[in-house]
């Protein structure tokens, strides 16, 4: 089955005007004056020291002169510098990196609304693991995007009619694909009801470990995720799938970024329960999924009903394909 659905561009507003004021005053101009076609589509903002200011929107590359034009070669383009990199990481911290050490150790922050910013540089091992970051070369500011109605055409596919619920779901792609911002409307969906569809609200618990689906701040979501969706933010996905099961009774768990053994066995715990499951991978194919380890056990419980492949063929958010069932990946 293709092209099911497809994530339509935010108007522009929301998510690049809660990105810029991270940046210097000179870069928050310089993109600002860019125009509709390229901020509605904003995508990420790649800093790269030393190396042209870089913006991604609907799947193409702009770099940024000095004078604010947007060219599509690297002729003459404004180059990032360390003063910029450490003037960006002053406005998230509030002027305190150590603050930032435990996000430095996973790579990444996540700014209020669902942003997240990608860090490069040098690593800080301590026992053989990273610690943090230091001399930084590079950041990748990815904006989230709330695309309500992103997951409608989809959820018919998913739905399991004889229980009233949904199906265990699986979405996959390789990254920038639309799998965050087409699980956070299906979380919204699952948990509001369809009553056109003859489908109740059911009680949602999000495990948000990164803070992306539902944008916390301070605790409470930014982004609508459904009236009978409980978060627990920024925990790590195993743990808080167990907590959520142990103490709010949901119906559905909804997470982003399967990938762990120990996601995988916190997933056995939760069909054991007979909660349903809706959940991300990254993955670019079939057989990606079967070959890594903890995911070939996932599907060897023979439990998962849809998966759901995601591309970029019409736009991010592209429904390539969906897959019925657990054999029909074995057999492929």
């Amino acid at each position: 089955m293709n092209s099911v659905s497809r994530i339509r561009p935010a108007i522009a507003g929301r998510g690049w005007s809660e990105i810029l004021p991270v940046l210097p005053l000179h870069l928050e101009q310089l993109i600002a004056a860019q125009p509709n076609h390229i901020l509605a589509r904003l995508e990420e903002i790649r800093l790269r020291r030393d190396r042209p200011l870089l913006l991604r929107a609907g799947g193409q590359d702009f770099f940024l002169h000095p004078d604010g034009q947007a060219d599509d070669l690297p002729d003459n383009p404004y180059l990032i510098s360390g003063e910029d990199l450490e003037r960006v990481i002053q406005n998230i911290s509030g002027s305190s990196f150590y603050a930032l050490e435990e996000e430095l150790r996973n790579g990444y922050i996540t700014l209020p609304g669902g942003h997240r910013v990608g860090l490069t540089g040098r690593a800080v091992l301590e026992d053989g693991r990273v610690k943090t970051l230091k001399y930084l070369s590079g950041l990748n500011i990815r904006v989230s995007r709330e695309v309500k109605g992103a997951a409608a055409a989809l959820l018919p596919r998913l739905l399991d009619q004889v229980a009233g619920n949904i199906h265990h779901t699986v979405l996959f792609s390789p990254p920038c694909c639309g799998k965050t911002t087409l699980l956070r409307d299906l979380a919204r969906l699952a948990s509001n009801g369809a009553p056109q569809l003859n489908y109740p609200g059911r009680t949602v618990g999000l495990v948000d470990e990164r803070s992306e689906i539902a944008g916390c701040y301070r605790g409470v979501p930014q982004m609508d995720v459904g009236v009978r969706t409980d978060v627990l933010d920024g925990c790590p996905k195993a743990q808080g799938m167990m907590m959520l099961l142990r103490s709010m009774s949901p119906e559905i768990i909804v997470t982003d970024e399967i990938g762990k053994m120990e996601d995988v066995s916190a997933l056995e715990e939760v069909f054991n329960a007979g909660v349903r499951i809706i959940v991300t991978i990254h993955a670019s194919s079939l057989r990606e999924l079967n070959n890594r380890p903890a995911l070939k056990y996932l599907l060897q419980l023979n439990t998962i009903q849809r998966f759901v492949q995601l591309g970029r063929s019409q736009g991010a958010g592209t429904v390539e394909k969906i897959i019925y069932g657990h054999e029909s990946i074995l057999r492929r």
